[in-house]
């Protein structure tokens, strides 16, 4: 079942059992997905939704960070279920052991060996890696080998 149908069948559901917190936040990550297909009048695949639905996370994670900062914690509160409620939909994360050894398998493979081949080894890993790590965490991981 592709990740745009499982995300609507959600929607329903969560309507069905009157769960407005979910439904609401649901219908939002189906409108960023809508909006891109209406703009740029494309089909969506689940690799295009994984990469929204991090969008939107990413989002709510920098508005829990100024609601924190604001004492608004009704507001923090909804920021952080909606992220929980998006990370359900994406591929099951790396830890930082499995990232590292797969990441240091591309530096052997691509014969990295400085700073220098910071580039080639990110633009691997970041293709490798979409959706089952965090770029920040990539890149850490990456100048850490390579230094």
């Amino acid at each position: 079942m592709s990740l745009k149908v499982q995300i609507t069948t959600h929607i329903k559901e969560a309507m069905k059992a009157k769960e407005t917190k979910k439904r609401d936040a649901l219908r939002l990550l189906a409108s960023a997905m809508k909006q891109i297909e209406v703009d740029e009048r494309i089909e969506l695949g689940d690799d295009d939704i994984i990469k929204i639905i991090q969008k939107q996370i990413k989002q709510r994670n920098d508005s829990a960070t100024q609601y924190k900062k604001a004492g608004r914690d009704d507001l923090l509160e909804t920021e952080l279920y909606e992220i929980a409620l998006f990370e359900q939909y994406l591929p099951t994360q790396l830890d930082d052991d499995e990232l590292q050894s797969a990441i240091k398998a591309i530096i052997e493979n691509s014969g990295a060996n400085s700073m220098k081949d910071m580039g080639k080894v990110m633009g691997i890993a970041s293709k490798e890696f979409a959706g089952k790590a965090d770029g920040k965490r990539i890149s850490s991981c990456v100048k850490e080998l390579l230094s």
